[in-house]
């Protein structure tokens, strides 16, 4: 089945370029565009698509606000950032609204394609700028206490986690849902639900999202 994708930018020629390329892809459809905000969110629960491109700097609403209303309303669309702003104050907030993806738009079209296939089935797609930003903040609070080796601070994190707690942190890099953990694992969905908690609590996320971002940086995976 297709992929139904919603472009959402001020810019015209941006919105004509991506839909001039993306027309060439077999398993994609555009299925419609916003120019703003809350034209955003209008379009999206009239078409409900499955991934929605989402440029930050737009009218009405900005696309920070956007994502945070839509994963509210609509938690099955999976939303990708695709911005020129790779600063500390866009893409945490972006990631904490709740985007799976967060990319800038020098990159290459067959990259894109790649990055919308992978957020739809799951994954999670960061520039390597805002992976960086995000893994920086979240160990922030272990750096204001005498340690400032950003990898260091990575490996004593992963150092909390029994082996079964990485095997889990390992399916959370894949895009995996409980259901589908537990079933690679053989363990109930709810044991694996603990797990998780148990992941959380020792890297000091707040949600699986940010837990499988700095799997993925780490190289942690299937």
């Amino acid at each position: 089945m297709a992929i139904r994708l919603l472009i959402a930018d001020d810019h015209a020629m941006v919105r004509r370029g991506l839909q001039v390329f993306l027309a060439t892809q077999p398993d994609i459809v555009l299925v419609g565009e916003a120019s703003n905000g809350q034209e955003t969110l209008d379009r999206a629960f009239e078409l409900q698509p499955d991934v929605i491109l989402m440029d930050l700097n737009m009218p009405v609403l900005n696309g920070i606000e956007t994502t945070a209303r839509l994963v509210q309303a609509q938690p099955l669309t999976k939303i990708i950032v695709l911005t020129s702003f790779a600063d500390q104050d866009h893409v945490l907030p972006a990631i904490q609204a709740g985007a799976k993806g967060y990319l800038l738009k020098d990159i290459e079209p067959e990259t894109l394609v790649e990055a919308i296939r992978r957020v739809h089935q799951g994954r999670v797609e960061l520039h390597p700028d805002a992976a960086g930003l995000l893994v920086s903040h979240l160990s922030g609070s272990e750096m204001t206490h005498g340690r400032n080796d950003p990898e260091a601070i990575e490996e004593d994190m992963l150092a909390r986690l029994t082996p079964r707690e990485m095997e889990v942190l390992r399916h959370l890099a894949s895009g995996k849902s409980n259901k589908e953990i537990g079933d690679s694992l053989v363990i109930t969905e709810k044991t694996v639900k603990t797990h998780v908690s148990h992941v959380l609590d020792k890297l000091g996320f707040s949600d699986r999202t940010q837990a499988a971002i700095f799997a993925v940086k780490r190289g942690i995976g299937l």
